[in-house]
């Protein structure tokens, strides 16, 4: 990690298939270190009000620790927690207690997904299902503790749900307005929540892109689209005021390579900037101030 990290803006982007955390001063795109102890198919970012990042890994070699925390601008990890018996996927922090809610796809045993709760960041966590979800992907907070999750009914359809503040149990929420197929990254942008969608639509060529919806959370309204133009599978991304930062993954899993997208937001449409090198299946992302 270069010197100059620790007093700049970063971005932080994980790849799954070389087990490396890259770390880019933002908005400029300078690649400023890495981050590779204990890191073992990275696949969410997300990050606290001290601007400490954590590292979720999808899966845990030898039995080793899920979720990595490092200081903003750290080479070596501050703090580790254990999720041994879960394919876990992505985070976010409560902004109002400082606790670490991690998805989890499903359980080692094929157990449906779930999403577990460190208070404070710390120990053992709590773990609650949604009956409804048998596969879960991302979660985020909005500014009063309410925790939303996106998923797929056992069917394979799409699915969110609230955990409001305080209750220990899932609100599902019915969506009108538009569909979402594929659930992608979940995110308060200061008004609405945005929720991705990897399989918005159908390109010419046959293969897919992404999408972002506006949606009004608890109210289950779609009030606004933001297309990712140029874009084939973008699972996390990360708002920051006018911009949407979108890592773009091969349409195959099986592929390596992918890139991260700048978009204008809410506008979407073609890209602004492109960091185009060193990446292989960039699925998480996000930046520590």
């Amino acid at each position: 990690m270069l010197p100059e990290a620790k007093n700049q803006e970063l971005l932080y982007i994980a790849n799954y298939y070389t087990n490396i955390v890259r770390v880019y001063s933002y908005p400029t795109g300078k690649l400023v270190g890495s981050l590779t102890t204990d890191i073992y198919t990275p696949d969410g970012v997300c990050v606290d009000k001290q601007a400490n990042v954590w590292i979720v890994n999808n899966y845990a070699a030898s039995g080793g620790y899920k979720i990595i925390e490092y200081k903003h601008g750290g080479a070596k990890p501050i703090a580790t927690l254990e999720d041994s018996a879960e394919y876990s996927e992505t985070c976010s922090v409560d902004p109002t207690t400082g606790n670490l809610a991690v998805t989890n796809n499903s359980s080692y045993s094929n157990g449906p997904g779930s999403v577990s709760i460190y208070a404070h960041a710390k120990g053992n966590p709590q773990t609650y299902v949604d009956s409804k979800i048998g596969t879960m992907y991302f979660c985020g907070y909005d500014p009063k503790g309410n925790l939303y999750v996106d998923g797929l009914t056992a069917t394979g359809y799409f699915q969110l749900a609230e955990m409001p503040k305080g209750k220990k149990t899932f609100t599902n929420i019915k969506l009108t307005g538009g569909t979402i197929h594929l659930p992608g990254q979940v995110q308060w942008d200061g008004k609405h929540l945005a929720v991705g969608d990897q399989d918005a639509g159908t390109k010419i060529s046959g293969y897919t892109y992404s999408a972002v919806y506006e949606t009004t959370g608890a109210g289950g309204k779609i009030v606004g689209t933001t297309p990712l133009g140029d874009s084939l599978d973008v699972a996390g991304f990360w708002i920051a005021g006018n911009t949407l930062i979108a890592p773009n993954a091969p349409e195959l899993a099986s592929q390596s390579g992918g890139n991260v997208y700048f978009y204008k937001y809410p506008g979407g449409g073609k890209p602004t900037k492109n960091l185009k090198k060193g990446f292989s299946n960039p699925l998480g992302l996000a930046i520590s101030p």
